[in-house]
């Protein structure tokens, strides 16, 4: 590298390092709505491509879990979620555990498949952020989690992959909701 493109790219990161403090003040991952407040009336397709709509869970606390077959820690996320989803089912007040992968339908069957996941499976094919945004993951963090009471008032929200002692901890305040 000669001096003037060595001078540049110091230059360069110098500003770099400068600006990335301020941007991530700026800008959180997540704006989320405030506990309580009602889950948005949304709709997806299935893996049959059949329509779906957040409404026809209520009754019953709900994770929404948003993730993609390019996404390497959803990938590690799901199998946790599957033997969640096969703990709460035949709770009565169990979570009812959703994914919505944010691919086609034919990745998503695939994975599924693949991974042998019970819990139902919606798609959303624009991509990130899509329907999560309503939520408060402007940016389309993956994977993205929302917990939903049994009255459709969102709970909790949570950036990355969950890990057995939080869905726990999910289930935990699912109970203990009014």
């Amino acid at each position: 590298m000669t001096l003037p493109h060595l001078r540049s790219a110091i230059v360069l990161a110098l500003a770099l390092s400068a600006a990335l403090p301020t941007a991530s003040r700026a800008a959180p991952l997540t704006n989320a709505p405030p506990a309580g407040q009602a889950a948005p009336a949304l709709q997806w397709t299935d893996l049959e491509g059949r329509p779906a709509t957040l409404a026809q869970w209520r009754g019953r606390p709900v994770l929404l879990n948003y993730w993609a077959s390019w996404c390497g820690p959803c990938l590690k996320e799901l199998p946790d979620l599957q033997r969640f989803s096969q703990a709460q089912t035949p709770l009565p007040d169990g979570v009812h555990v959703v994914g919505i992968a944010l691919d086609d339908i034919d990745a998503a069957t695939a994975l599924r498949d693949q991974l042998q996941l019970t819990y139902p499976q919606l798609v959303e094919s624009d991509g990130p952020p899509g329907s999560a945004a309503a939520f408060g993951n402007r940016i389309g963090t993956l994977p993205f989690s929302v917990l939903i009471d049994a009255r459709g008032a969102v709970l909790q929200v949570h950036n990355g992959p969950l890990h057995p002692v939080d869905l726990e901890r999910w289930a935990a305040a699912a109970r203990g909701a009014p």
